[in-house]
């Protein structure tokens, strides 16, 4: 069973890189979690190298600006990796000819890129982010245009694994939703963040630079909420993980406001997912 951990502090020294996912676990995307912000500045003033590792679709530079109008502070991390910065390596290695798939503030995915945007009728791929408005949509809206392209064997390019994301208090459907929905339609998908391997082999690198020095797998800890992507694709990887339990599936194990650490426990051993700690909310 996972170990409950109060603080972060508890396990610090263990470890000299720590990869922290950002959305459901620094923020919830309209607020911040100050105390988790603190508790990563922490770690760094203990030594320890900190690479935020998100799916956000974006690139990380404007990943860095939204988390500062958020209010996630800067001394919570040295380094930050985004699904969009390695969905690009995708999108270049791709079909010249793309439709894109997502709201307008994400287009600058393409910038720099020698593709193409074009209609859904020239599209050779379909680059995705997300949907025009994830505020009302679900996947099915596309289910025509999606089952076109899956006919005519176009990939979809999901920027942004993510099944859902909280924004606030509700569940809001991601980039990860449609390109399930694309599969099962009998479409191809490609997709470099989290649970992939891409988004952690360039996440360690980042820590790598950093430090001057690689770490060794025993000293890097993986923090996450999410099931298919955080906590997937940090035991594929081999990593230590903190898992969150506040976050995207904590309706599965709460009861009267908390966490019941039994139901907890046999929620992780359903989904076959064995974190070596856990905790409500980063402190």
């Amino acid at each position: 069973m996972a170990e409950r951990i109060s603080t972060l502090s508890d396990v610090t020294e263990r470890y000299d890189v720590i990869l922290c996912d950002v959305w459901g676990v620094l923020h919830n995307g309209i607020d911040a979690f100050p105390a988790a912000s603190e508790a990563l500045t922490a770690a760094r003033a203990a030594g320890v190298t900190v690479v935020l590792i998100t799916n956000s679709p974006r690139r990380s530079q404007d990943v860095i600006s939204q988390l500062r109008m958020i209010g996630v502070a800067d001394t919570a991390y040295d380094r930050i990796v985004t699904s969009g910065d390695v969905t690009r390596t995708l999108i270049a290695a791709g079909p010249k000819k793309v439709f894109f798939l997502g709201p307008d503030r994400d287009l600058n995915l393409l910038d720099g890129l020698d593709v193409v945007r074009v209609s859904a009728e020239e599209a050779e791929a379909i680059v995705c982010t997300g949907f025009f408005d994830d505020e009302t949509e679900v996947p099915e809206d596309y289910h025509d245009m999606l089952t076109v392209f899956a006919a005519r064997k176009a990939p979809l390019i999901c920027a942004n694994p993510d099944l859902i994301v909280e924004r606030g208090s509700r569940m809001i459907p991601c980039a990860g939703a449609v390109a399930a929905y694309y599969q099962q339609l009998g479409g191809e998908t490609r997709i470099a963040g989290k649970p992939h391997a891409p988004i952690y082999a360039a996440s360690l690198a980042a820590a790598s630079d950093h430090r001057h020095a690689e770490p060794g797998k025993g000293r890097v800890l993986a923090i996450g909420d999410g099931m298919p992507t955080d906590v997937r694709g940090a035991l594929n990887a081999g990593l230590d993980l903190l898992y969150i339990s506040g976050g995207i599936h904590a309706a599965e194990y709460t009861v009267n406001g908390r966490p019941d650490e039994a139901i907890l426990n046999a929620y992780l051993k359903r989904e076959n997912a064995e974190p070596q700690y856990w905790m409500q909310r980063l402190a």
